[in-house]
């Protein structure tokens, strides 16, 4: 992957009072959220919240912005997230991931968004945390004072892009060690892989990947989709032959590129776009 997202000019923080375990930061360092909205009076609107990749370390710039645009193209509101990475630790990128569905959530209204549909994608260390908001979430805190934590962090739907997904035994190192520190016990890298926190309560999933990734192996996908069927949740697959990693909307190969008119059928398939 080239390049490092940079939030946009209207990006919002995602914790106003300070992001939880935050460290020495510089005002405006914060973890954030781009909005990506419709024009005025499309009327409201499903929307997809988008995880860069980068292997924990950074955000991807061509996994972000321009996702949210072909997004917008499919008439769908879109927000990237500038979730926490290395030096932090689990939990914070998930806390901020949900954090980023709980605020789209809770500015609804004010945002054209439709609050029952908002989905989550992301990009091989941004598809695993897609994947592990799609497998750990909560229905919210109805007692809470603040509006936000009142909302539930469960995504609608999840796209999974060349997907980092088990730590188990076939783990992307530079984003487990990212993630969870210098060799993590046993314990601690199956709790994080996805594959084995799927449940009849995941959402519908889109995956693609290419057969020849030398970066993130097929098998992730590959271990995410046969759970999923096991507990027979509606899913997409699409393995391609041939890609390098980190490809994104893949608009200079033709083959690859396809993944984004066939995610537009599938989210079309469940509701999350119209005819």
């Amino acid at each position: 992957m080239v390049g490092s997202y940079r939030p946009g000019d209207n990006a919002l923080p995602l914790w106003p009072e300070g992001a939880p375990e935050i460290k020495d930061v510089a005002p405006g360092d914060g973890p954030t959220l781009t909005p990506f909205l419709l024009p005025q009076g499309h009327g409201p609107a499903p929307a997809i919240v988008v995880c860069p990749g980068g292997g924990y370390r950074i955000k991807a710039e061509h996994e972000g912005a321009p996702i949210a645009e072909w997004l917008n193209s499919l008439g769908l509101v879109a927000f990237v997230v500038d979730y926490r990475v290395a030096p932090y630790r689990h939990p914070a990128p998930l806390q901020d991931a949900q954090q980023a569905l709980r605020l789209v959530r809770a500015n609804a209204s004010r945002w054209g968004v439709l609050a029952d549909k908002v989905g989550i994608l992301g990009f091989s260390a941004g598809g695993h945390l897609a994947a592990t908001a799609g497998t750990w979430w909560d229905r919210g805190d109805a007692a809470s004072d603040d509006p936000v934590r009142r909302e539930s962090s469960r995504p609608d739907m999840l796209v999974l892009c060349y997907p980092v997904i088990s730590f188990a035994d076939v783990a992307h190192v530079g984003s487990m060690e990212n993630l969870l520190g210098p060799n993590p016990a046993q314990d601690r890298r199956e709790a994080l892989s996805a594959e084995r926190n799927v449940s009849a309560e995941t959402p519908p999933t889109f995956l693609w990947h290419t057969a020849d990734d030398e970066v993130v192996h097929v098998e992730h996908s590959l271990r995410f989709a046969s759970a999923l069927r096991a507990h027979d949740v509606p899913f997409s697959l699409h393995v391609f032959p041939h890609g390098r990693h980190g490809l994104g909307l893949a608009e200079d190969d033709p083959v690859v590129g396809a993944w984004t008119s066939l995610c537009a059928s599938f989210l079309q398939s469940q509701g999350f776009l119209t005819a």
